[in-house]
């Protein structure tokens, strides 16, 4: 006997049930799934938010700490240029014919004889750099004792043979030149009975310095030496007061044996000659204290400093170019076997120092 068959309208309810279980389920699994990506979202929102929470002043702090690094490197970089470059008196190499185009432009008469005595020096006496030496009224003191240490050179033949830094009680006690006290220091003025203490110091140092560089058989340690030296502002002026007080000893001595009729060199008697210097007090006076402060070294202030160091210092005058004073050396007749050393000047008052 055959099965009865179900009625169309039971078949209808029994598929839309199952469709509604199916949908259910569906429903179900979404709402599962939304529910979790929520969760997983609100968790990773907020380890976002509290990440940010610490990245921002972090971020601020390292911020910060840049500014203030990038400031305290370009402070030290700004200190060290102002201690090693710019306070430098006496700068590094620079080609001679670069260097004279560069400081001389235009086509004034003037630059052009400048530009043409420097093709001189560069072609014909083989002077390819030049080191610039800085601008004031110790510039020819400076340029000289420079090449002096970087050279190595030694003490002149009359310092071996006493003791330089008893040279100041020397003049008072032995020679009566009480007068001494009224020595200027450069920009200093009168230093009354303090003039000997000071003298004193400013001739030692002098004399371990020379000694120190002396004593040094590399050149480049010697250099290197200098540019610690000739950076430090305090121990130049020193260094160049030494050398003042050595040739106003000179003229002392030179004086006194004038006095016993002795032959003195013929640039003592031109310097006694004249109503400004006639005696190592004028001389002092008149000339010597204010070098350093308003003026510098003259040419016969020149003569006399190469006859006190015993060296002799030749000076290629760019602004005496195509004349028989365009090359001089002080003093024109020195001893063979004095050292030699060169200058470069503009004007007579500022120098530089040629490199061969």
């Amino acid at each position: 006997m055959a099965a009865r068959r179900s009625p169309p309208r039971a078949r209808a309810r029994a598929g839309a049930r199952a469709r509604a279980r199916g949908s259910d389920q569906v429903y179900s699994w979404m709402l599962v799934t939304s529910q979790a990506l929520g969760t997983v979202w609100r968790i990773a929102k907020g380890s976002v938010m509290l990440a940010a929470s610490f990245l921002v002043p972090a971020l601020c702090y390292f911020r910060r700490m840049h500014y203030d690094l990038g400031h305290w490197l370009k402070w030290w970089i700004g200190y060290l240029q102002r201690k090693f470059k710019r306070n430098l008196s006496v700068e590094a190499e620079v080609d001679l014919l670069s260097y004279c185009v560069r400081e001389w432009k235009g086509e004034t008469p003037r630059a052009k004889m400048m530009r043409k005595a420097c093709e001189e020096l560069f072609w014909r006496h083989h002077i390819k750099c030049v080191r610039q030496v800085k601008r004031d009224n110790y510039a020819a003191l400076r340029s000289v004792l420079f090449q002096i240490f970087s050279q190595g050179l030694s003490f002149p033949s009359w310092m071996k043979e006493k003791d330089i830094v008893k040279l100041p009680e020397k003049l008072l006690f032995s020679q009566g030149c009480n007068w001494i006290q009224q020595y200027s220091f450069g920009p200093e003025k009168y230093t009354g009975s303090n003039v000997f203490g000071k003298l004193r110091k400013c001739v030692d140092l002098l004399k371990t310095q020379w000694t120190e560089f002396n004593g040094i058989k590399d050149y480049h340690k010697r250099g290197n030496m200098c540019n610690i030296l000739f950076s430090d502002p305090l121990l130049e002026y020193k260094l160049y007061e030494a050398l003042k007080f050595i040739m106003l000893y000179q003229v002392t001595e030179v004086y006194e044996q004038m006095k016993t009729n002795k032959v003195i060199p013929s640039l003592f008697q031109l310097l006694f000659s004249r109503e400004t210097s006639s005696d190592p007090l004028s001389f002092m006076i008149n000339h010597l204290n204010s070098v350093g402060d308003t003026c510098g070294l003259e040419q016969i202030d020149m003569f006399i400093l190469g006859h006190s160091l015993e060296i002799k210092i030749k000076v290629f005058r760019l602004f005496k170019f195509n004349s028989r004073d365009f090359e001089v050396c002080y003093p024109d007749l020195a001893p063979r076997e004095w050292p030699e050393i060169s200058l470069l000047t503009e004007n007579d008052h500022h120098y530089h120092i040629p490199v061969f």
